[in-house]
């Protein structure tokens, strides 16, 4: 197909499909309350919902890949949206706590593989320097699953019940289906490594080096973002009802930092893997002082969200580089790393807030731990020196 200086429609269809998974990830946090109470659980473990979720992507995800790099990957995204729209609609006829956790499991098994097998595809779609936009214009759906998605899913949740949010996500799950299936051309079936030399990539030091550069550097993402409701209403003094236009103005950064992202990993990749940590850092320290003014603190939050996202295409792409052996498993296991960040971040976040230091060290402590990302990168890009392939 010809390849332009504009993103293809069929990029745009992988941003849709990536919107339908990420809002699947995301809307269980704005429906626990309702889910506790329907299935009269606890809160704690209806919480649980999104730790086995995140479980499944971190272990099944990568194990899934393997088996599924040999086959046509138009035909294996086909495949996984099906069982993405079966694990949801699962989900919206759960009668108990232990299918409900099953339907989780089933649907987070998609996650992993479709975001890398679908970044891969996404690159071969266009022309290889605007490899990091289509990555990032992918990714872009995630970040709209967090500005529409989830506050939409809540209120969903909270007039017609959690059933129904879960129903509506395998419909989107559905057309995003019917799109790949009409608009995306055949791959092709290609000769892939066998399994032992697919794992073998990660023999690679520089692939390795950026799995451990995203776990260090996105951890501060959920360890700020994650508990930005109790920062919101117990530091900065907003209603609770309050914090749902805050987290719109918040995701409304994270749209705009993936899009420049995308863009800055084309122009240098190098300069891009530097230069969003530390400025994600920065805005995370600008939080902590605007905390306990409400206007600055929404500004400071909206930069977060624009410096924090911006690194996820530069991220996505370094692994890629270095990945080309087993390109599917090693996209796939950088999602892998994200939700190990995540959960770090949440760990992080939860012994803050629940500490003497409370909610206003949120921000603070977020960012210690992608201060020791940038040490390492730089480390690794400093042996690399001018070796390191950049797309002017």
């Amino acid at each position: 197909m010809s390849k332009g200086s504009k993103l293809p429609l069929q990029v745009w269809i992988l941003t849709l499909s990536a919107f339908a998974i990420g809002t699947a990830e995301f809307v269980i946090a704005g429906l626990l309350t309702q889910i506790a109470d329907d299935l009269a659980i606890t809160e704690g473990q209806a919480g649980q919902l999104i730790t086995v979720y995140a479980m499944a992507i971190v272990i099944g995800g990568p194990i899934l890949t393997l088996w599924l790099a040999r086959f046509d990957k138009r035909n294996v995204l086909l495949g996984l949206m099906g069982l993405f729209i079966a694990g949801n609609v699962m989900s919206a006829f759960a009668g108990d706590y232990a299918a409900l956790l099953i339907s989780r499991i089933i649907a987070g098994l998609t996650q992993g593989p479709f975001y890398g097998i679908g970044a891969v595809v996404a690159t071969r779609l266009v022309s290889k320097d605007m490899e990091g936009r289509a990555v990032g214009q992918m990714f872009a759906g995630l970040t709209l699953a967090n500005v529409l998605g989830v506050p939409g899913g809540a209120w969903v949740g909270n007039i017609f019940g959690w059933n129904i949010t879960f129903l509506i996500v395998a419909a989107l799950g559905v057309i995003a289906l019917l799109t790949i299936m009409f608009a995306v051309p055949r791959q092709g079936r290609e000769a892939v490594a066998s399994i032992r030399g697919q794992i073998g990539a990660f023999g690679d030091r520089n692939l390795l080096a950026s799995l451990a550069f995203t776990v260090l550097a996105w951890t501060g993402f959920m360890g700020f973002y994650g508990y930005i409701a109790p920062v919101a209403e117990q530091v900065a003094g907003f209603a609770r009802p309050d914090v749902t236009w805050v987290l719109v103005i918040v995701g409304l950064g994270l749209v705009l930092g993936n899009a420049l992202g995308g863009r800055t990993a084309d122009a240098n990749l190098r300069l891009s893997l530097i230069g969003w940590p530390i400025a994600m850092i920065i805005a995370l320290v600008v939080v902590g002082i605007a905390a306990p003014f409400k206007w600055p603190f929404v500004a400071a939050a909206f930069l977060f969200g624009v410096m924090s996202f911006a690194n996820v295409p530069a991220m996505q792409m370094r692994v890629m580089t270095f990945g080309r052996q087993a390109p599917e498993l090693a996209a796939t296991a950088n999602i892998s790393a994200f939700n190990i960040a995540n959960a770090l971040g949440g760990i992080i976040g939860a012994a803050v807030v629940d500490s003497t230091l409370g909610a206003q060290a949120i921000p603070f402590a977020a960012a210690l731990v992608p201060i020791l990302g940038v040490l390492f990168i730089l480390t690794q890009e400093r042996k690399r020196g001018s070796g390191m392939q950049c797309h002017a």
